[in-house]
């Protein structure tokens, strides 16, 4: 019986590498002499689909472009849909220092929107990816549309935090080490998922998780623990704060408070932990193309 579930979970997970392969293909763009691989799936903006717009996915700290691909194709008959690999992660070169800035992320993302020509875009931040997507808000107006921040990382590199910060980056670091990243994949699905959440959520975590680059992974944990997303309010702009109901890594509470030091609507994502797009794509899809209409 065992045996038969395992199989039958492998065959799950074949499965979803086929349809990433087929469905969200990976492409690379030259950006001032550095790579950015993204994912991409849906039609060209245009009047057809009534809003003009795009979606930009940014992941989080132990993910990549891939992870979004059930909430992506849940998205493509409303809109193009453009999922990056932040640098140091996929094929994505990495950032030229050891311990980056939000901004720096968001400088090579930038780069990066300019190059494929998107304007007036829905950005989305996961994690780590919505301290990305906040710092790029604040440097670049006339860009996004809308931002969209998922389980938000805060970050640890305010006065208050900074010791802590030192404290988690270390931890982070050690368990890389001693654990590689096929160990931390081994683990991921605990702290990522809801424990109501299944097989095929949790092995598509965990192969996410497998992907990651170590040098690359290292350089977020330095920007997580570095940084604050508070030197990034994202005024000026729609914007909306969203956790998974069961979320340890980025509490609702946690994420609660951000948005109503941003002045922002809060709202949670019901049975979903940490990586709630891959444990409800069909309801994170739902949130995006809410916010992605009402631009039309």
């Amino acid at each position: 019986m065992a045996m038969t579930m395992q199989t039958a979970a492998e065959g799950q997970l074949e499965d979803a590498l086929d349809l990433l392969e087929s469905a969200f293909p990976e492409h690379s763009v030259d950006v001032g002499g550095s790579m950015v691989s993204y994912r991409t799936c849906g039609r060209e903006s245009s009047s057809e689909s009534g809003t003009g717009r795009s979606v930009v996915l940014l992941h989080g700290i132990g993910s990549g472009a891939a992870s979004w691909l059930q909430c992506a194709l849940k998205l493509q008959q409303d809109t193009r849909v453009i999922a990056w690999n932040a640098p140091g992660y996929g094929k994505s070169s990495p950032l030229p220092m050891t311990h980056p800035s939000a901004a720096d992320y968001a400088s090579r993302l930038q780069q990066f929107l300019q190059t494929l020509g998107l304007k007036n875009y829905v950005l989305v931040g996961h994690s780590l990816g919505a301290m990305m997507a906040s710092a790029h808000v604040a440097a670049v107006h006339g860009g996004a549309a809308q931002l969209l921040l998922i389980s938000p990382a805060q970050g640890y590199g305010s006065d208050d935090k900074r010791m802590r910060g030192q404290e988690i980056a270390q931890q982070r670091l050690d368990v890389l080490d001693k654990l590689g990243v096929d160990g931390m994949a081994l683990k991921s699905p605990e702290r990522m998922l809801s424990a109501q959440a299944g097989e095929p959520a949790r092995a598509w975590v965990r192969w996410n998780t497998q992907k990651l680059n170590p040098a690359g992974y290292a350089q977020a944990v330095h920007m997580l623990c570095g940084d604050d997303i508070q030197r990034y309010v994202p005024a000026g702009l729609s914007a909306a704060v969203y956790c998974g109901a069961a979320d340890i890594v980025t509490t609702p509470q946690d994420s609660r408070a951000l948005a109503d030091s941003f002045k922002l609507p809060f709202q949670l994502i019901d049975d979903a932990g940490h990586a709630c797009y891959v444990e409800q794509p069909e309801a994170v899809a739902a949130v995006i193309r809410h916010h992605l209409y009402q631009l039309s």
